[in-house]
């Protein structure tokens, strides 16, 4: 098959009339030019100039393949042109908090390419060291995590909300306006390993005397809410986390809260990462 810059060295000749000028206008050698225009016509198997002293012709199949060639150069040259009109797709790497459900992550990120389709993102979930730690070694633009005092001022507030329990709908006390903790003494619970308070909800249970029975661990919060309205045990998780089969009830004397928020890396902010930020405070977050 013949190469394109062949065809360039042809139509030179052509518009030139001369093997001389035309090495001078595709800028190689003559001997260069010469010898792809001979491959040319071996690949072709066919004459394409008559030569003499002075001037050159085209045969018969030079004229023949003429329009060919000048039709082929013009589709190239037309294809270059759309590729450079097209930007070039920016890349956003951003981290997400294990324990931000993912149909949260799915409604901020599906709005965001609709409107942004030029962009791809990048994720990386982890808990909230893991992403603290990627921010400050530039792994990550920014983070979808919780707002503390030391990242206040380099985060955008997205939305606030508590904890409370999960509990299967069907259970007895999932009606309850507010569920006191000594009333779960004897309940199977499932261990959220992910989560950000397990320390604290921990103490909160044994400061009350009560050590739920441990059926389940699991880092996947999804999956335990899930496993809490197949009626496999109780958990304590952020509000936001939803299902049919599954009842959220306040627990009694727990009021621990966090605000979701982006936090950004300590450089400047991009305007990429600006952008982003701006769409996202932008969107209908449920204050819970």
């Amino acid at each position: 098959m013949f190469e394109l810059y062949q065809l360039r060295y042809f139509l030179a000749v052509v518009e030139t009339g001369s093997f001389t000028k035309a090495s001078k206008r595709v800028r190689v050698s003559q001997p260069t030019l010469s010898a792809g225009i001979r491959k040319l016509e071996q690949t072709l198997e066919a004459q394409l100039f008559d030569r003499n002293s002075k001037r050159v012709f085209l045969t018969s199949a030079g004229t023949r393949f003429l329009e060919h060639a000048k039709a082929i150069i013009t589709q190239a040259q037309r294809a270059m042109a759309e590729l450079q009109d097209v930007p070039a797709r920016q890349v956003l790497s951003v981290g997400v908090l294990t324990t931000i459900s993912a149909a949260e992550v799915q409604r901020l990120f599906s709005d965001y390419l609709r409107a942004h389709p030029a962009t791809i993102l990048e994720l990386y979930e982890g808990g909230e060291r893991e992403l603290n730690s990627r921010l400050e070694r530039e792994l990550l633009q920014v983070a979808l995590t919780i707002q503390r005092t030391d990242n206040r001022a380099r985060s955008q507030p997205l939305y606030e909300e508590g904890y409370s329990l999960a509990i299967a709908a069907r259970h007895p006390l999932a009606q309850r306006a507010v569920i006191q903790v000594s009333e779960l003494a004897d309940e199977p619970t499932i261990v959220r390993t992910r989560c950000e308070l397990l320390s604290e909800t921990s103490r909160f249970f044994t400061s009350h005397n009560v050590r739920p029975r441990l059926v389940y661990r699991t880092e996947q919060d999804e999956r335990a809410l899930h496993m809490v309205g197949a009626g496999l045990g109780i958990t304590v998780m952020p509000d936001h986390y939803r299902a049919a089969s599954v009842a959220r009830v306040p627990l009694a004397g727990f009021d621990e809260r966090r605000t979701v928020a982006l936090v950004r890396g300590r450089r400047k902010a991009s305007p990429l990462v600006t952008d982003f930020n701006e769409f996202a405070a932008s969107q209908a977050w449920p204050s819970r």
